[in-house]
């Protein structure tokens, strides 16, 4: 069994992900040089918004927030400082911003190559958010033939009626209708929801933003941080390879493990992993070949990763949605 959860982008946490990144959009759109680590939180009346920034931009943070949350009327709550100057020593010369290991993955079960169960719980959030653009939350299981064994559905301000019948018009396009375990608000209905039920945090949902639970989390969070930060942009690169070589090797599965130190401008391992239509494991450590490819300064300039609209990279994750390291 497999289970995997996909959340909507008005799920609190994924809205404070929103704002993150849009204020990176921001910084981004107006000085390409910006070194930008930024957090958000919010709930019950209140968003605080703080981190480093590094810029020339002119920012207006209060804006910023109200073009993700139009309607906001609560409190906003700035502290923001600039990026330690003994970080900017070593990214300043095109180090990594950070050290970590991060994480790609591949493999050949549906056309976005990400795991079955995440791909289907993001199809079915997807489908139900077009109806209703509301907080909320989809969590699928399947068994070892790949096959729906039980849906979890809960969603604000949408009836459990509605909702069963959004999932049964769902299903009919997966041919998977026998035998299937529903479960729409469990709780029961509910009206309150976002920021006025839950409080939300920046990169709290980063399972959700990678390959479901299913794969392993490399790094830290993405949303709020600028592309200096490998635990973005090499996780992005990772992806890249990963899918290249299911492609190119016709592999069942590709898991990609890159490990960086802070200020340094290569990579200290490249691990692959994957497994061909015979079974056999491949298993190797190939630094040598991506350690140029994979510097940071050539991962931003390769999938323009200054240009990226990171609010839309924000609604619903990385990997699978047709950005420029997918493709």
């Amino acid at each position: 069994m497999r289970t995997a959860e996909s959340i909507t982008p008005k799920h609190p946490d994924k809205v404070c992900d929103r704002i993150s990144d849009t204020i990176l959009e921001e910084c981004l759109r107006q000085d390409k040089s910006s070194r930008v680590a930024i957090e958000t939180m919010g709930g019950h009346g209140a968003i605080i918004v703080t981190g480093e920034i590094t810029t020339k931009a002119d920012l207006d943070i209060y804006a910023l927030v109200r073009k993700v949350i139009p309607n906001w009327n609560g409190i906003i709550t700035q502290n923001i400082s600039i990026q330690s100057p003994e970080i900017a020593k070593g990214v300043d010369i095109g180090g990594a911003g950070d050290q970590g290991v991060m994480v790609g993955y591949a493999c050949n079960e549906n056309e976005e190559m990400i795991p079955q169960e995440f791909y289907l719980a993001r199809s079915l959030c997807k489908f139900i958010y077009e109806k209703y653009q509301e907080d909320g939350k989809t969590q699928i299981t399947i068994n070892n033939n790949k096959e729906i064994v039980d849906i979890v559905v809960s969603f604000n301000n949408a009836t459990t009626k509605d909702l069963n019948d959004l999932v049964l018009s769902w299903l009919t396009t997966q041919s998977h209708l026998d035998n299937v375990k529903i479960h729409i608000n469990p709780a029961g209905d509910w009206s309150i929801g976002s920021f006025d039920a839950d409080t939300g945090l920046t990169g709290r949902k980063i399972v959700c933003d990678a390959y479901g639970s299913n794969v392993p989390v490399g790094g830290g969070a993405f949303s709020g941080k600028d592309p200096s930060k490998v635990d973005r942009s090499a996780a992005y690169a990772a992806r890249n390879i990963a899918k290249k070589f299911v492609k190119d090797l016709d592999l069942d599965y590709c898991l990609v493990k890159i490990a960086y130190s802070i200020g340094l401008d290569y990579p200290l391992m490249v691990e692959i992993e994957g497994k061909d239509k015979d079974g056999k494991v491949i298993d190797n450590d190939i630094l040598e070949e991506f350690s140029k490819s994979l510097q940071p300064k050539a991962i931003v300039e390769r999938f323009h990763l200054l240009e990226i609209p990171y609010s839309e990279v924000a609604e619903w994750g990385s990997f699978g949605n047709g950005f420029e390291w997918d493709l």
